[in-house]
This record gives structure tokens, sequence and C-alpha cells, in this order.
């Protein structure tokens, strides 16, 4: 999954969430279904840039709630 604002890298997504600042997710074409509630894995930054950084978060109707 992405996040909606395109973070260029992990530590950007962590001080937004640090901050209060609410993050919303979402899956490309959701082509895999997602429910938009549990645990989802992370990338950044948006294709076609090559990904450099990667995260596990939880989230709650497409909102992080908590991010490792």
């Amino acid at each position: 999954m992405y996040c909606v604002k395109n973070y260029q890298t992990k530590k950007e997504l962590l001080a937004d969430f640090k901050a209060g600042k609410q993050t919303e997710v979402y899956q490309p074409n959701d082509m895999f279904g997602a429910s938009g509630n549990g645990s989802v894995s992370l990338e950044g930054p948006h294709y076609p840039q090559p990904h450099k950084w990667y995260a596990s978060a939880t989230i709650e109707d497409f909102i992080i709630k908590s991010v490792k």
C-alpha cells in the first residue's frame, strides 16, 4: 500500500504521524481487495520511482493508527 501523500522517506512519514497528522493510505487499483482495516505493509515513494523505504502499519478505515 501507499500513503496518499508521497513520502520520499520513512522518516517523513514517522514525523507526520508523531505530529498527529492524519495519514491516509490506499492500494493502487485495489488489486488485493483491501478492506481498509488491519495490518498492512507500506512502501514509498510512489511508483514509478524506485521504492526506498518500507514500513508496517495498522490501519482503520484506511487511516494509519500505528506505524513501525
